[in-house]
């Protein structure tokens, strides 16, 4: 895996996003690359990289109907 992925895998872990659906996401290359080409959108927005997982976090918990705490 490399670097970035790992980055975003971590972040997204901080955020209290599941490793269940996490590995999910990863193992799926369509799915990974639509994660992947979320999250440098939000980074080319000048988004830190720990806004950028709040952000994707907030989105994988309403749309999996999750509470996020």
């Amino acid at each position: 895996m490399e670097l970035s992925r790992i980055n975003i895998y971590g972040r997204l872990r901080d955020f209290n996003v599941l490793a269940s659906i996490l590995d999910e996401i990863f193992s799926d290359e369509k799915d990974l690359n639509k994660l992947i080409t979320a999250w440098q959108a939000l980074k080319k927005d000048d988004f830190t990289d720990d806004k950028t997982a709040n952000e994707i976090a907030k989105i994988f918990f309403k749309e999996l109907n999750l509470s996020d705490e």
